[in-house]
């Protein structure tokens, strides 16, 4: 047991994509799967919808698994395993849906055993186990969901029953977006997307958009973004020219607003070493007595 500074470079993206049929979940998982790695062979979609997958072969190099029914949660371990072991970045589950509702999932699984409360006991661990591999991946997983709307049988002040509409639910068991670092919701056909959960705080109570590879690209700086930013603030607190500043500000264009008061700093302290105010090994000391890599300035 070893206690470690957070760093959240090191965290995998797991993110879902929900939607009806048509609405571009497997394409936009695409994009963005590409916006992460920036490498389509570095890419596998877990492919449980008749091959829908290589439609988009165009789009570059990525591989495919394909599965068939029986849906059984250890089919999609295997599957996410296999990726794992080619040395895959990105893993695609399309869908996850099948592995909760589809022929062999772990709803007719329960109906075979009975269909009874207590039949879960044997079921609950098998999705578990699933739900678990997802979450413990070294790689990014994004998984789609289909959507399908949710009704419910009201009766109102007279008496009278109704059928009443609540929107829509996604076809898997209740929870799984609770586990996740994004969930987008494809909410038309023109593939536009609203975020129902949101981690990053990118998204969440933002205009809807179309999920593309830039997506991704924001994502990934997210997760990288502490990594980045130490490396910045050290490259200028190692910096002895102005035109080094110029050149490492102009390298972080993302972080600027975070770097600028380093750079003043430092360019300060140099223009004051090389007009002779102060000296040499007075910026010697300064580097050494900034462990932390910010720039203070010097008196």
């Amino acid at each position: 047991m070893e206690l470690k500074q957070a760093q959240r470079e090191q965290v995998k993206l797991r993110i879902g994509l929900s939607g009806a049929s048509g609405f571009g979940k497997t394409y936009s998982a695409l994009l963005l799967a590409y916006g992460i790695t920036g490498d389509y062979s570095k890419i596998a979609i877990i492919d449980t919808e008749n091959q829908s997958a290589s439609l988009y072969a165009h789009l570059g190099n990525y591989n495919t698994i394909s599965l068939e029914a029986p849906y059984a949660p250890e089919k999609y371990i295997e599957a996410i395993e296999v990726c794992e072991k080619a040395g895959m970045e990105v893993i695609i589950i399309d869908s996850i849906t099948h592995e909760w509702n589809g022929k062999g999932g772990c709803l007719e699984i329960h109906e075979q055993l009975g269909g009874r409360f207590q039949d879960w006991a044997k079921i609950s661990p098998r999705h578990q186990a699933f739900i678990d591999k997802i979450l413990q991946s070294k790689c990014h997983v994004l998984t789609t969901v289909r959507r399908k709307v949710d009704y419910s049988m009201d009766t109102d002040g007279s008496g009278k029953t109704k059928v009443i509409k609540h929107g829509t639910k996604e076809i898997t068991r209740e929870g799984f977006e609770y586990e996740l670092t994004v969930n987008f919701e494809l909410i038309n056909d023109n593939h536009l997307v609203s975020a129902s959960k949101d981690r990053t705080g990118l998204f969440m109570n933002k205009p809807e958009f179309i999920i593309n590879a830039a997506t991704g690209r924001k994502l990934m700086q997210w997760c990288n973004n502490g990594k980045d930013l130490e490396q910045a603030r050290n490259e200028i607190n190692s910096c002895e020219t102005i035109e080094g500043l110029k050149h490492i500000y102009a390298k972080y264009p993302n972080y600027q607003t975070l770097i600028k008061a380093d750079v003043m700093d430092r360019k300060a302290l140099i223009e004051a070493v090389d007009y002779n105010i102060v000296p040499n090994s007075e910026i010697i000391e300064h580097n050494k007595s900034n462990d932390n890599g910010t720039i203070t300035s010097t008196e």
